[in-house]
């Protein structure tokens, strides 16, 4: 700044202590605010010598006991073969939000996810293979969607089955699955 400032005197302009304070303005500007104080801690209630339940436990995910049974059965002999079953109940569930046509050469996100069923088409579990971590938001709706399309179509010649499909995933939050896409451009 006093280089500036010499620069300024130097050349001899009339407006010179008014351009070196309007960049003295402007850099202060750019600067870090101080940090805010902490808070005052909230003052503690006395003691009324009841016991205070504890709050409840917030559930990560809905528990699958009592979930209905599904009334289709998948006659898919294979994982591979089911896919294409799961695929189809997930779309006549989600039909609005199935992105129609070809999908566009860049997406949001891709994932690859499998996806555990016991005998009655419940969900006992989900892990991915390749989560798009860019897009932590769109694990968690994918994940959520999955589990409210249980029951599936109960594996009946399987007993049970884990499953894998691609998600892809467009940033209108509209998705496909790679096991029935329309193709990309």
């Amino acid at each position: 700044m006093n280089f500036l400032r010499q620069h300024i005197q130097f050349k001899g302009h009339k407006g010179s202590a008014m351009i070196a304070a309007a960049i003295s303005a402007l850099l202060a500007a750019c600067s870090t605010p101080p940090a805010p104080h902490p808070p005052a801690p909230l003052p503690v209630p006395a003691p009324t010598g009841k016991p205070v339940p504890p709050a409840p436990p917030v559930p990560q995910r809905p528990p699958q006991v009592g979930a209905p049974e599904s009334t289709i059965n998948s006659q898919a002999s294979t994982p591979r073969e089911y896919r294409k079953d799961a695929a189809s109940h997930l779309y006549k569930l989600n039909s609005n939000r199935i992105y129609k046509g070809r999908l566009p050469p860049m997406l949001h996100a891709i994932g690859v996810l499998d996806v555990e069923l016991d005998r009655q088409g419940r969900v006992i579990a989900t892990h991915w293979k390749r989560a798009p971590a860019h897009a932590p938001e769109v694990m968690a709706e994918i994940e959520q969607l999955v589990r409210q399309a249980a029951p599936y179509p109960a594996p009946a010649r399987m007993g049970k089955v884990i499953y894998t499909d691609v998600w892809l995933w467009h940033q209108s939050g509209k998705f496909q699955l790679d096991t029935l896409t329309e193709g990309q451009d």
